[in-house]
C-alpha cells in the first residue's frame, strides 16, 4: 500500500491540501487563498476557476512541502464548503456564472416567502432543513432565471450543477465524473434524507431540471480516479464530505449524542444522532452526517454564520489587527470587553434565529471603548453565538451535552475556548491535530481504499491535545446584553431584490 493520502480541504476562503501519512501525521501542506467578490450588499461569489486553480496549486504544493510524488499517494479524500453553488457546461466545463457562496443572502425575499407558504412543512420533512438561502435549490433557480439563456440550456440537458466538491472532482477527473455524496446532497434542499434521493417534488418547486444534479454516491469508497494529465498520476478518490461533516468525522464522533464544534469562516455545531433523523424543535437542522456502504447516518446541526469571518472584518475592515492570529494578544490587553456586545449577523443570522434580514451591530460604545475591548467582544460573540446554537441543541437531544469536541483555527486561541468552556458550563475538548476537517476527508479516504478496515481502528489515530474545564463565572448581565442586541439585530433590511 502506498504511504501517502491527500486530502484536498477546498474552504470558503481559501483552497488547501494536506498529506498525511498512514499514522495520521501531516507531511505536507499548501494553502492558497482566493478572492471573495461582493457584487451587491450582502452577495457574496467566488471565481470557479479561481477556486480551481487555487486548489490544484495548493495540492501541487503540499506534494512539493512534502517531498511525495503524485504516484506515492494511495488515495485522495475531498472537503468542501457546503451549500456553495456553482453551474458549467456539461461539455467545455466553463462556468456560466461565479459560484454563488453559502453567505449569499441575495434569494432571501423568495425563501422568506416559500418559508412563510404551503410548501415549507414539506420541505422541512423531506430535507431536514429550514427554507433558507443558505442552501443550494434557490442559488441554482437564481443563475438559471439571470443568466440569458441558462433555464432553456438546462432543460436541454447542456448543463451541471455541482456544489465545490463537484467542481473539484469534475476538474480532477478531467470531466469524466459528475457526482457527490449524500452529505453533501443533503445541503441542497433537493434532497430527500429519508429516502436518500433527489426528490422530484423538491426540484419542481425549485425549478432545477433533475438533469443537472450529480450522481450521489457513498462518502467512502472507490468513487472516482483522476486524470493523469491533472497533476500526474491516476489516483483513486476514496472520500467525499462537506467540511462541517468531515470534521465530525474528523473528531471520531462515531456515537450517537457526540458532538463538535468547528471554528472556521462561520461556526459549525455538529451531533451523531445515529441512524435516527432528529427533528428539531429549536430551528436547527437535521442532516445526513456520512454515508458508509449504502447505510445513512444522520446529524443534527447549528449553522453559525459569521465566526472566523468577524475576525477577518476586524482585520481587513476596521483594520485594528494586521493577522488574525493578533487577536488574542490584543484581547488580553484589557481582558474584558468594558460593555461592548458585538452581533456578527455580517451576512444575516443563523441557526436559532434563522433571520436573513438581520445585519451586525457593535453596542454598548462608550468614549472609553477601545480596540481592546472590541477584540475580547468579539471573542465573546462567537462563543455567545455557538452557546446558542448548543442551547438548542441540548434541547432537541434531551440531555446536557458533557463535553464539546473542538478543532478549526479559531480553536487554537486559548482565551476563546476557556470562555466557552465557561458559558456552556462543559468541558471542551481540543484535539492536537485540531486540522479535524482535512483529516476527516483524509480518514474516509484511508477507509475507502482499505488502508483501515473500519471505524475502531480510527479511534486510536488521535491524541487529545488540551481539555478546558468550566470555571465559576456570574454571566447574568452578558447574556442579558447578549440578548437585547440580538434582537436590536433581527430584521435590520426590511426587503432585498432578489429576483
Amino acid at each position: 500500500m502506498k504511504p501517502y493520502i491527500l486530502a484536498v480541504d477546498a474552504g470558503t476562503t481559501s483552497s488547501r491540501a494536506i498529506v498525511f501519512d498512514v499514522d495520521t501525521k501531516k507531511i505536507g501542506l499548501g494553502q492558497f487563498e482566493f478572492k471573495q467578490h461582493y457584487p451587491n450588499p450582502s452577495w457574496v461569489e467566488h471565481n470557479p476557476m479561481e477556486i480551481w486553480d487555487s486548489q490544484l496549486a495548493a495540492i501541487k504544493e503540499a506534494l512539493k512541502a512534502g517531498k511525495v510524488k503524485p504516484q506515492d499517494i494511495s488515495a485522495i479524500g475531498i472537503t468542501n464548503q457546503r451549500e456553495t453553488t456553482l453551474i458549467w457546461d456539461a461539455v467545455t466545463g466553463k462556468p456560466l456564472y461565479n459560484a454563488i457562496v453559502w453567505q449569499d443572502r441575495r434569494t432571501a425575499d423568495f425563501c422568506n416567502d416559500i418559508r412563510n407558504g404551503e410548501h415549507a412543512s414539506m420541505i422541512i420533512e423531506k430535507t431536514g432543513l429550514i427554507p433558507d438561502a443558505y442552501f443550494s435549490a434557490s442559488k441554482i433557480r437564481w443563475i438559471l432565471n439571470n443568466v440569458d439563456g441558462a433555464r432553456e440550456r438546462a432543460d436541454r440537458g447542456e448543463l451541471r450543477f455541482g456544489t465545490v466538491d463537484t467542481w473539484i472532482i469534475w476538474n480532477l477527473t478531467a470531466g469524466n465524473s459528475h457526482l457527490t455524496d449524500a452529505s453533501n446532497a443533503s445541503r441542497t434542499m433537493l434532497y430527500d434524507i429519508s429516502n436518500g434521493c433527489w426528490d422530484q417534488d423538491l426540484c419542481a418547486l425549485f425549478e432545477v431540471p433533475m438533469s443537472v444534479l450529480p450522481k450521489v454516491v457513498d462518502s467512502s469508497g472507490y468513487l472516482a480516479v483522476t486524470a493523469e494529465k491533472v497533476f500526474g498520476a491516476e489516483i483513486p478518490i476514496t472520500g467525499i464530505a462537506g467540511d462541517q461533516q468531515s470534521a465530525l468525522f474528523g473528531q471520531l464522533c462515531f456515537e450517537t449524542g457526540e458532538a463538535k464544534n468547528t471554528y472556521g469562516t462561520g461556526c459549525f455545531a455538529v451531533a451523531n444522532t445515529g441512524k435516527q433523523i432528529v427533528r428539531s424543535s429549536n430551528q436547527l437542522l437535521s442532516t445526513v452526517a456520512w454515508q458508509l456502504n449504502g447505510e445513512l447516518t444522520y446529524a443534527i446541526e447549528g449553522s453559525v454564520y459569521v465566526a472566523g469571518a468577524l475576525v477577518q472584518w476586524l482585520r481587513d475592515g476596521l483594520r485594528i489587527i494586521k493577522n488574525s492570529s493578533e487577536i488574542e494578544s490584543l484581547a488580553l490587553r484589557e481582558s474584558h470587553s468594558g460593555g461592548v456586545t458585538i452581533v456578527p449577523a455580517l451576512t444575516g443570522l443563523g441557526a436559532p434565529h434563522w433571520d436573513g434580514f438581520a445585519r451586525g451591530s457593535i453596542m454598548g460604545i462608550t468614549r472609553g471603548t477601545n480596540d481592546s475591548h472590541i477584540a475580547y467582544a468579539a471573542l465573546e460573540a462567537i462563543a455567545l453565538s455557538t452557546c446558542d446554537v448548543l442551547g438548542a441543541m441540548e434541547k432537541d437531544l434531551g440531555e446536557a451535552l458533557k463535553s464539546i469536541k473542538v478543532d478549526g483555527g479559531a480553536s487554537a486561541n486559548d482565551t476563546m475556548m476557556q470562555l466557552q468552556s465557561n458559558l456552556l458550563k462543559c468541558d471542551v475538548v481540543r484535539p492536537a491535530e485540531t486540522e479535524s476537517t482535512a483529516l476527516g476527508a483524509a480518514l474516509l479516504a484511508g477507509l475507502g481504499i482499505g488502508i483501515w478496515d473500519n471505524l475502531e481502528q480510527l479511534k486510536e489515530l488521535i491524541d487529545i491535545d488540551r481539555t478546558f474545564n468550566p470555571q465559576d463565572h456570574d454571566f447574568l448581565l452578558l447574556r442579558k446584553n447578549w440578548n437585547q442586541a440580538i434582537q436590536a439585530s433581527k430584521g435590520w433590511i426590511a426587503t432585498e431584490n432578489n429576483d
